[in-house]
């Protein structure tokens, strides 16, 4: 099911990520979501989706935090 806003998103998702990573978490999660409707197990495809999408972006470092990735 799509995630209308940012405060709909699971806590824990809201808790370890920054802001923008969250609407990157949750344009990602909804684009799948529309793109894979009829598929069996779609749920768990659109959560895979949505953190690949934002470890595009950030990193986990070391202080256990997400952090956006240096532009290259």
């Amino acid at each position: 099911m799509p995630y209308k806003s940012i405060s709909d998103l699971p806590e824990t998702i809201r808790i370890v990520l920054p802001e923008h990573a969250q609407e990157i978490y949750l344009a990602a999660f909804n684009h799948a979501c529309h793109e894979y409707k009829s598929h069996a197990g779609k749920e768990t495809i659109c959560f895979e989706v949505a953190w690949a999408a934002v470890k595009k972006k950030y990193s986990k470092g070391d202080d256990g935090n997400w952090h956006l990735r240096e532009s290259r």
